[in-house]
């Protein structure tokens, strides 16, 4: 995964609150096994018309938010079933930070598995947010090392997380890839086991 313990970067704005997770990736699209090629799939209900045309009303197809790396976005995101195609997708169209009053617990910790950052915020800074987000040119810094987020206007907060998924972000590990830190002492281990 890749570290971020710091990433500035555009904001796009989602102002819905119970996004679940089959709005996030629609049920039809979990056929893959890869975690790649999820993207063009994101919101798709809500990207594209029943013709397939895309829906210019909605929010990230707007041309000020093409390119953002942070979603906004309101209460209760990442609710309904735990699949982990959701964050996939996200990741896949290119958000590295989800900010949110609230998320759906699954979902947050998907995200943390999968080298997303979920930033929980009050809900009065989320409407700020949302607010600037609708600027073509608004930004953003999470600076995880210090758990703040802050923008060029005087916006700042600090949010919270856990010091294990904190470590593991700003390193950009894996479960995996702490395992294999351990790699010489399970084989000593197995060595010894079966002798």
């Amino acid at each position: 995964m890749e570290p971020i313990p710091v990433h500035k970067g555009k904001v796009a704005g989602l102002n819905r609150v119970n996004v679940d997770t089959d709005q996030i990736i629609p049920k039809q699209f979990l056929k893959r096994v890869e975690r790649t090629g999820f993207g063009q799939f994101l919101f798709y209900d809500w990207r594209f018309k029943d013709d397939g045309s895309v829906n210019e009303e909605f929010e990230l197809n707007r041309p000020e938010n093409q390119g953002a790396s942070i979603l906004v976005a309101g209460d209760n995101f990442g609710c309904g079933s735990s699949r982990e195609h959701a964050p996939w997708a996200l990741q896949d169209y290119g958000f590295k930070v989800i900010v949110a009053s609230s998320f759906a617990d699954i979902f947050y910790n998907n995200c943390l598995k999968n080298g997303i950052l979920p930033v929980p915020l009050p809900e009065k800074d989320i409407q700020y947010l949302l607010k600037e987000s609708a600027r073509a040119d608004y930004e953003c810094t999470i600076d995880l090392q210090e758990q703040r987020i802050r923008d060029d206007k005087g916006f700042e907060q600090s949010f919270e997380i856990d010091s294990y998924w904190k470590e593991m972000l700003i390193n950009g590990w894996d479960e995996i890839d702490v395992t294999l830190k351990y790699a010489d002492k399970i084989t000593d281990f197995e060595r010894n086991h079966t002798a």
